[in-house]
Protein backbone atom coordinates (compact mmCIF):
# COMPACT_ATOMS: atom_id res chain seq x y z
CA UNK A 1 0.00 0.00 0.00
CA UNK A 2 1.06 3.22 -1.05
CA UNK A 3 0.23 6.77 1.03
CA UNK A 4 1.33 9.48 -1.14
CA UNK A 5 0.90 13.60 -0.88
CA UNK A 6 -0.41 15.86 -3.65
CA UNK A 7 0.11 19.63 -2.82
CA UNK A 8 -0.61 21.70 -6.12
CA UNK A 9 2.54 23.99 -4.87
CA UNK A 10 5.68 22.84 -3.02
CA UNK A 11 7.33 26.21 -2.37
CA UNK A 12 10.09 27.03 0.67
CA UNK A 13 9.25 28.15 4.20
CA UNK A 14 5.72 28.14 3.55
CA UNK A 15 3.02 26.28 6.01
CA UNK A 16 1.67 24.37 3.70
CA UNK A 17 4.68 22.89 2.50
CA UNK A 18 6.56 22.48 5.38
CA UNK A 19 3.59 20.71 6.68
CA UNK A 20 3.80 18.36 3.74
CA UNK A 21 7.25 17.68 4.65
CA UNK A 22 6.74 17.50 7.69
CA UNK A 23 4.03 14.55 7.40
CA UNK A 24 6.32 12.83 4.73
CA UNK A 25 8.63 11.84 7.94
CA UNK A 26 6.19 10.92 10.02
CA UNK A 27 4.85 8.51 7.00
CA UNK A 28 8.11 7.41 6.47
CA UNK A 29 8.60 6.70 10.64
CA UNK A 30 5.11 4.91 10.24
CA UNK A 31 6.77 2.13 7.74
CA UNK A 32 4.58 3.68 4.34
CA UNK A 33 5.92 4.04 0.57
CA UNK A 34 5.38 7.28 0.51
CA UNK A 35 6.34 10.45 -1.56
CA UNK A 36 5.33 14.04 -2.22
CA UNK A 37 3.39 15.23 -6.09
CA UNK A 38 3.40 18.83 -6.95
CA UNK A 39 2.35 20.92 -10.09
CA UNK A 40 5.43 23.30 -9.37
CA UNK A 41 8.22 22.20 -6.63
CA UNK A 42 11.14 25.14 -5.59
CA UNK A 43 14.07 24.45 -6.69
CA UNK A 44 15.39 24.14 -3.25
CA UNK A 45 12.53 21.34 -2.59
CA UNK A 46 13.62 19.56 -6.09
CA UNK A 47 16.51 18.01 -4.34
CA UNK A 48 14.86 15.52 -2.35
CA UNK A 49 14.29 12.37 -3.65
CA UNK A 50 11.00 11.59 -2.86
CA UNK A 51 9.28 15.11 -4.43
CA UNK A 52 8.38 14.85 -8.05
CA UNK A 53 6.20 16.31 -9.99
CA UNK A 54 2.49 15.96 -10.33
CA UNK A 55 2.78 14.20 -14.09
CA UNK A 56 4.74 11.98 -12.38
CA UNK A 57 1.78 10.36 -9.80
CA UNK A 58 1.89 6.27 -10.61
CA UNK A 59 -1.10 5.13 -10.89
CA UNK A 60 -3.23 4.02 -7.84
CA UNK A 61 -5.45 1.20 -6.82
CA UNK A 62 -8.18 1.05 -4.43
CA UNK A 63 -5.81 0.16 -1.50
CA UNK A 64 -3.70 3.28 -1.85
CA UNK A 65 -4.24 6.69 -0.25
CA UNK A 66 -4.02 9.83 -1.66
CA UNK A 67 -3.57 12.77 1.30
CA UNK A 68 -4.45 15.85 -0.84
CA UNK A 69 -3.64 19.54 0.38
CA UNK A 70 -6.12 21.63 0.07
CA UNK A 71 -5.35 25.37 -0.37
CA UNK A 72 -5.36 26.84 -3.49
CA UNK A 73 -7.01 26.35 -6.90
CA UNK A 74 -5.55 24.17 -9.30
CA UNK A 75 -6.12 21.72 -12.33
CA UNK A 76 -5.30 18.96 -10.05
CA UNK A 77 -8.68 19.24 -8.51
CA UNK A 78 -10.03 17.96 -11.54
CA UNK A 79 -8.51 15.01 -11.70
CA UNK A 80 -9.37 13.79 -8.14
CA UNK A 81 -12.86 12.08 -8.64
CA UNK A 82 -10.99 9.85 -11.08
CA UNK A 83 -8.74 8.66 -9.34
CA UNK A 84 -9.66 5.03 -7.72
CA UNK A 85 -8.05 5.16 -4.72
CA UNK A 86 -8.91 6.48 -1.33
CA UNK A 87 -8.46 10.15 -0.35
CA UNK A 88 -7.80 11.98 2.51
CA UNK A 89 -8.11 15.78 2.43
CA UNK A 90 -5.95 18.23 4.69
CA UNK A 91 -7.25 21.51 4.47
CA UNK A 92 -5.35 24.72 5.08
CA UNK A 93 -8.33 27.28 4.04
CA UNK A 94 -7.72 30.00 1.17
CA UNK A 95 -8.21 33.88 1.41
CA UNK A 96 -11.46 34.84 0.73
CA UNK A 97 -10.85 36.64 -2.99
CA UNK A 98 -12.23 40.10 -1.48
CA UNK A 99 -9.08 41.01 0.22
CA UNK A 100 -7.11 41.36 -3.13
CA UNK A 101 -9.92 42.46 -5.30
CA UNK A 102 -7.85 46.26 -5.33
CA UNK A 103 -4.66 44.87 -4.98
CA UNK A 104 -3.81 41.68 -7.23
CA UNK A 105 -6.41 40.59 -10.51
CA UNK A 106 -4.27 36.90 -10.26
CA UNK A 107 -5.01 36.39 -6.64
CA UNK A 108 -8.17 37.58 -6.86
CA UNK A 109 -9.01 34.89 -9.33
CA UNK A 110 -6.99 32.45 -7.92
CA UNK A 111 -8.40 32.63 -4.46
CA UNK A 112 -12.05 32.90 -5.72
CA UNK A 113 -11.82 29.92 -8.32
CA UNK A 114 -9.71 28.03 -5.27
CA UNK A 115 -13.50 28.21 -2.67
CA UNK A 116 -15.22 27.23 -5.92
CA UNK A 117 -13.34 24.07 -6.82
CA UNK A 118 -13.33 23.20 -3.03
CA UNK A 119 -16.79 23.12 -2.86
CA UNK A 120 -16.98 21.32 -5.85
CA UNK A 121 -14.63 18.33 -4.26
CA UNK A 122 -17.42 17.95 -1.38
CA UNK A 123 -18.12 14.23 -2.24
CA UNK A 124 -14.80 13.62 -3.59
CA UNK A 125 -12.83 12.69 -0.02
CA UNK A 126 -13.02 9.80 2.35
CA UNK A 127 -11.98 11.82 5.50
CA UNK A 128 -11.00 15.38 6.09
CA UNK A 129 -8.22 16.83 8.47
CA UNK A 130 -8.79 20.32 9.13
CA UNK A 131 -5.68 22.47 10.52
CA UNK A 132 -7.84 24.26 12.85
CA UNK A 133 -11.77 24.10 14.32
CA UNK A 134 -12.16 27.22 11.99
CA UNK A 135 -11.56 25.44 9.38
CA UNK A 136 -13.64 21.98 10.02
CA UNK A 137 -16.50 24.87 10.07
CA UNK A 138 -15.78 26.00 6.31
CA UNK A 139 -15.85 22.71 5.19
CA UNK A 140 -19.06 21.61 7.16
CA UNK A 141 -20.59 24.99 5.23
CA UNK A 142 -19.22 23.80 2.14
CA UNK A 143 -21.29 20.93 2.14
CA UNK A 144 -18.88 17.92 3.28
CA UNK A 145 -20.39 14.96 4.56
CA UNK A 146 -17.55 12.54 5.44
CA UNK A 147 -15.86 12.71 8.65
CA UNK A 148 -13.92 15.97 9.68
CA UNK A 149 -11.08 16.02 12.71
CA UNK A 150 -9.11 18.68 13.24
CA UNK A 151 -5.25 18.38 13.35
CA UNK A 152 -2.61 21.35 13.92
CA UNK A 153 0.17 21.93 11.41
CA UNK A 154 3.11 19.96 12.11
CA UNK A 155 6.08 21.89 13.22
CA UNK A 156 9.33 20.80 13.88
CA UNK A 157 10.32 22.98 16.25
CA UNK A 158 13.72 21.93 16.28
CA UNK A 159 14.21 24.04 13.48
CA UNK A 160 13.85 27.47 15.71
CA UNK A 161 16.50 26.38 17.64
CA UNK A 162 19.11 26.78 15.10
CA UNK A 163 21.61 29.74 15.58
CA UNK A 164 20.00 33.21 14.72
CA UNK A 165 21.52 35.72 12.38
CA UNK A 166 24.39 37.64 14.91
CA UNK A 167 24.02 40.37 12.40
CA UNK A 168 20.76 41.06 13.07
CA UNK A 169 20.63 41.15 16.55
CA UNK A 170 23.67 43.24 17.12
CA UNK A 171 22.27 46.19 14.66
CA UNK A 172 19.10 46.33 16.74
CA UNK A 173 20.51 45.25 20.09
CA UNK A 174 20.54 49.29 21.28
CA UNK A 175 17.76 49.35 23.83
CA UNK A 176 14.47 50.24 21.91
CA UNK A 177 11.42 48.26 21.99
CA UNK A 178 10.69 45.89 18.76
CA UNK A 179 7.31 45.36 17.98
CA UNK A 180 7.32 42.32 15.54
CA UNK A 181 4.88 40.86 13.01
CA UNK A 182 5.89 38.16 10.54
CA UNK A 183 3.52 36.94 7.56
CA UNK A 184 3.06 37.37 3.80
CA UNK A 185 2.49 41.14 3.10
CA UNK A 186 -0.85 40.36 2.20
CA UNK A 187 -4.03 42.77 2.24
CA UNK A 188 -5.65 39.87 4.71
CA UNK A 189 -3.21 40.17 6.55
CA UNK A 190 -3.99 43.60 8.02
CA UNK A 191 -0.53 45.56 8.49
CA UNK A 192 -2.28 48.55 8.10
CA UNK A 193 -3.81 48.15 11.51
CA UNK A 194 -0.74 47.09 12.77
CA UNK A 195 1.24 50.02 11.14
CA UNK A 196 -1.77 52.46 12.89
CA UNK A 197 -1.37 50.64 16.34
CA UNK A 198 2.36 51.01 16.82
CA UNK A 199 2.54 54.91 15.40
CA UNK A 200 -0.39 55.11 18.29
CA UNK A 201 2.18 53.52 20.82
CA UNK A 202 5.08 55.57 19.33
CA UNK A 203 3.48 58.55 20.09
CA UNK A 204 1.66 58.30 23.08
CA UNK A 205 3.99 56.10 24.91
CA UNK A 206 7.11 55.10 23.47
CA UNK A 207 8.90 57.08 21.23
CA UNK A 208 11.98 54.64 21.46
CA UNK A 209 9.59 51.87 19.48
CA UNK A 210 10.53 50.31 16.57
CA UNK A 211 8.12 48.02 14.27
CA UNK A 212 9.53 45.25 12.10
CA UNK A 213 7.14 43.69 9.69
CA UNK A 214 8.75 40.20 8.15
CA UNK A 215 7.78 38.92 5.42
CA UNK A 216 7.76 39.10 1.36
CA UNK A 217 5.89 40.78 -0.37
CA UNK A 218 6.48 39.52 -4.21
CA UNK A 219 3.81 39.78 -6.09
CA UNK A 220 2.04 42.26 -3.42
CA UNK A 221 4.01 45.17 -4.62
CA UNK A 222 0.54 47.47 -4.86
CA UNK A 223 -0.22 46.57 -1.77
CA UNK A 224 3.33 47.26 -0.25
CA UNK A 225 3.17 50.45 -2.12
CA UNK A 226 0.33 51.56 -0.13
CA UNK A 227 1.19 50.75 2.88
CA UNK A 228 4.67 53.23 2.21
CA UNK A 229 2.03 56.08 1.45
CA UNK A 230 0.37 55.23 4.24
CA UNK A 231 3.26 55.36 7.08
CA UNK A 232 4.21 58.35 5.24
CA UNK A 233 0.76 60.43 6.07
CA UNK A 234 0.93 58.93 9.92
CA UNK A 235 4.12 60.60 10.01
CA UNK A 236 5.48 57.97 11.62
CA UNK A 237 9.27 56.87 11.55
CA UNK A 238 11.14 52.98 12.75
CA UNK A 239 8.83 50.96 10.21
CA UNK A 240 10.86 48.00 8.71
CA UNK A 241 9.83 45.83 5.95
CA UNK A 242 12.24 43.37 5.75
CA UNK A 243 11.11 41.70 2.79
CA UNK A 244 12.21 38.05 1.73
CA UNK A 245 15.05 37.14 4.35
CA UNK A 246 16.75 33.97 5.27
CA UNK A 247 15.02 31.71 7.89
CA UNK A 248 18.11 32.70 10.54
CA UNK A 249 17.06 36.55 10.06
CA UNK A 250 13.43 35.61 10.82
CA UNK A 251 15.13 33.76 13.78
CA UNK A 252 16.96 36.70 15.01
CA UNK A 253 13.98 39.42 14.88
CA UNK A 254 12.01 37.12 17.29
CA UNK A 255 15.01 36.59 19.27
CA UNK A 256 15.00 40.49 19.87
CA UNK A 257 11.08 41.60 19.49
CA UNK A 258 9.31 42.45 22.81
CA UNK A 259 5.76 42.14 21.02
CA UNK A 260 4.12 40.04 18.27
CA UNK A 261 1.20 42.24 17.11
CA UNK A 262 -1.35 40.29 14.74
CA UNK A 263 -4.45 42.14 12.89
CA UNK A 264 -4.74 39.78 10.54
CA UNK A 265 -8.38 39.72 9.56
CA UNK A 266 -7.98 35.75 7.94
CA UNK A 267 -5.34 33.14 9.20
CA UNK A 268 -6.42 29.16 8.18
CA UNK A 269 -3.86 28.46 11.05
CA UNK A 270 -1.55 31.34 11.55
CA UNK A 271 2.48 29.57 12.66
CA UNK A 272 3.61 32.60 12.94
CA UNK A 273 1.91 32.94 16.71
CA UNK A 274 2.81 29.61 17.44
CA UNK A 275 6.79 30.76 17.00
CA UNK A 276 5.91 33.72 18.84
CA UNK A 277 4.62 31.35 21.72
CA UNK A 278 8.06 29.07 21.23
CA UNK A 279 10.30 32.07 21.39
CA UNK A 280 8.09 33.56 24.57
CA UNK A 281 7.36 36.58 23.14
CA UNK A 282 3.58 38.09 23.71
CA UNK A 283 1.16 38.14 22.02
CA UNK A 284 -1.34 40.58 21.04
CA UNK A 285 -3.63 39.60 18.23
CA UNK A 286 -7.12 40.36 16.75
CA UNK A 287 -9.96 37.66 17.42
CA UNK A 288 -10.61 36.88 14.15
CA UNK A 289 -10.92 33.15 11.58
CA UNK A 290 -8.74 30.58 13.28
CA UNK A 291 -6.91 33.26 15.71
CA UNK A 292 -8.76 32.59 18.75
CA UNK A 293 -8.58 28.39 18.01
CA UNK A 294 -4.64 28.70 17.52
CA UNK A 295 -4.07 31.35 21.03
CA UNK A 296 -7.01 29.04 23.17
CA UNK A 297 -7.12 31.47 25.89
CA UNK A 298 -3.23 32.27 25.38
CA UNK A 299 -1.78 35.88 24.80
CA UNK A 300 -4.03 38.69 24.46
CA UNK A 301 -7.09 38.29 22.17
CA UNK A 302 -8.64 41.51 21.32
CA UNK A 303 -12.22 42.34 19.84
CA UNK A 304 -11.22 45.99 18.57
CA UNK A 305 -8.63 47.81 16.34
CA UNK A 306 -8.87 50.91 17.97
CA UNK A 307 -5.41 52.00 17.61
CA UNK A 308 -5.72 53.71 21.28
CA UNK A 309 -7.11 50.20 22.53
CA UNK A 310 -4.05 48.25 21.39
CA UNK A 311 -1.52 50.84 21.63
CA UNK A 312 -2.45 51.12 26.11
CA UNK A 313 -2.60 47.36 25.90
CA UNK A 314 1.09 47.22 24.50
CA UNK A 315 1.62 49.99 26.83
CA UNK A 316 0.58 47.57 29.81
CA UNK A 317 2.51 44.59 28.57
CA UNK A 318 5.78 46.68 28.36
CA UNK A 319 5.65 47.99 31.83
CA UNK A 320 4.23 45.43 33.93
CA UNK A 321 6.40 42.16 33.97
CA UNK A 322 4.05 40.44 36.20
CA UNK A 323 1.46 40.84 33.23
CA UNK A 324 4.25 40.36 30.85
CA UNK A 325 5.26 36.85 32.86
CA UNK A 326 1.93 35.62 33.01
CA UNK A 327 0.87 36.02 29.06
CA UNK A 328 4.31 33.91 28.57
CA UNK A 329 3.30 31.45 30.82
CA UNK A 330 -0.13 30.99 29.52
CA UNK A 331 1.92 30.83 25.80
CA UNK A 332 4.25 27.93 27.08
CA UNK A 333 1.17 26.07 28.09
CA UNK A 334 -0.56 26.73 24.69
CA UNK A 335 2.44 25.69 22.71
CA UNK A 336 3.00 22.43 24.71
CA UNK A 337 -0.52 21.50 22.82
CA UNK A 338 1.50 21.86 19.51
CA UNK A 339 4.44 19.85 19.96
CA UNK A 340 5.65 17.31 17.11
CA UNK A 341 4.93 14.47 19.29
CA UNK A 342 1.34 15.46 19.49
CA UNK A 343 0.86 16.69 16.90
CA UNK A 344 2.16 13.83 14.67
CA UNK A 345 0.57 11.11 17.54
CA UNK A 346 -2.77 12.83 16.54
CA UNK A 347 -2.41 12.49 12.74
CA UNK A 348 -0.96 8.96 13.43
CA UNK A 349 -4.51 8.37 15.20
CA UNK A 350 -6.69 9.90 12.85
CA UNK A 351 -4.86 7.71 10.10
CA UNK A 352 -5.07 4.16 11.88
CA UNK A 353 -8.65 5.20 12.56
CA UNK A 354 -9.15 5.83 8.70
CA UNK A 355 -6.91 2.39 7.39
CA UNK A 356 -9.09 0.09 9.86
CA UNK A 357 -12.42 1.62 9.33
CA UNK A 358 -12.49 2.80 13.20
CA UNK A 359 -14.67 5.76 11.84
CA UNK A 360 -18.07 5.00 9.78
CA UNK A 361 -16.24 5.99 6.71
CA UNK A 362 -18.71 5.38 3.38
Amino acid sequence: MKILQIVPTLTYGDAVSNDTLALRDVLVSMGYETGIYAEYVDERNAKHHFVFKASELPKLSRNDVLIYHLSIASPLHAKLSEMDCRKIAIYHNVTPAVFFRDYSSRYYNLCKLGIYEIKQLNDVFDHCLAVSDFNRKDLVSYGYKCPIDVRPILIPFEDYDKTPSQGVIDKYNDGKSNILFVGRVAPNKKHEDVIAAFSCYKKHYNPDARLFLVGSYDGMEPYKHRLDEYVEVLGVEDVIFTGKIPFDEILAYYKIADIFLCMSEHEGFCVPLVEAMHFNVPIVAFASAAIPYTLAGSGVLLHDKDPLLISGMINRIMTDERLKDDIIKGQRQRVSDFSYEKTSALFMKYLTEFLTGGKSYQ
